[in-house]
């Protein structure tokens, strides 16, 4: 019995060996798969000429516990426009809350914003006095419905109460609508729902920025090829860069003479 119990204490620390090494050498990969459902562009959006295409970003809106999750969110709308269309010139949700505010308008957007979020409606008066403060023609706005994170356990050893591998996933539903500020006509609308897993044996998580790039570009791709509807996964490279490069390069910590040489 004694020998049975050392061998199969020697087999797990073999395989604990064995992991480890195996995530000192390799980084989690994401699993992930975008599906989207959009409506067709309007007409009147292609008759507009390209310098005229100055867009506008508004925060994402939410209900309930999901507000404090939103928040900050349409940042990365605002970084994966500067990717995918370069041409365009945009305002983003920092540069349109300074200017709301500074030109008075804050009653009418926050009044706006609460009628939004119950009625997915941007009303036409203050929609279009928004839009002339910022001056753009068009303004998007991101919604975000659903985030959920789930943890599931793999490769524990029976008896020994030792994990090796878990499995952490995500679903996030997002939504984003495309308005023409002084007309109030609805451009462009999708929504998205984005399941993002990565096996990892150290404890980084599956962050919700990975998904919400992922999910936006995959949106916004959707209205540049004019699909209404769609399903991405890794394959698309271009889509997949957008996780790559949102990832810093983790930099080993320099001594102060290091640095001090770097600057001369």
């Amino acid at each position: 019995m004694r020998r049975f119990w050392r061998v199969r204490a020697s087999t797990a620390a073999s395989l604990v060996l064995l992991f480890l090494c195996m995530a000192g050498c390799s980084k989690s990969l994401y699993g992930w798969q975008v599906r989207t459902n959009s409506t067709p562009v309007a007409p009147s959006f292609d008759q507009t000429p390209i310098d005229q295409k100055r867009v506008a970003i508004l925060p994402t809106l939410s209900t309930g516990l999901l507000q404090g999750t939103a928040a900050g969110m349409s940042q990365y709308l605002d970084q994966t426009l500067k990717t995918l269309t370069p041409t365009w010139n945009v305002v983003t949700e920092q540069e349109a809350l300074s200017k709301i505010n500074r030109q008075g308008l804050g009653v009418d957007y926050v009044r706006m914003r609460s009628d939004a979020e119950q009625s997915h409606l941007l009303m036409r008066q203050p929609l279009a006095k928004i839009g002339a403060a910022l001056g753009v023609r068009y303004i998007f706005q991101p919604r975000l419905a659903a985030f959920t994170q789930t943890m599931t356990e793999r490769w524990k050893f029976p008896g020994l109460d030792l994990r090796l591998v878990e499995t952490r996933s995500s679903l996030l539903r997002l939504s984003l609508q495309l308005w023409e500020a002084e007309s109030g006509e609805l451009i462009w609308s999708s929504a998205a729902e984005t399941i993002m897993e990565n096996e990892a044996l150290t404890q980084d998580p599956v962050f919700l920025e990975d998904a919400v790039r992922l999910t936006f570009g995959s949106l916004v791709s959707d209205f540049l090829n004019r699909r209404t509807a769609s399903k991405y996964t890794p394959l698309n490279e271009v889509l997949n860069t957008l996780v790559q490069t949102a990832i810093p390069v983790e930099q080993p910590n320099k001594s102060g003479k290091e640095m001090d040489k770097e600057k001369k």
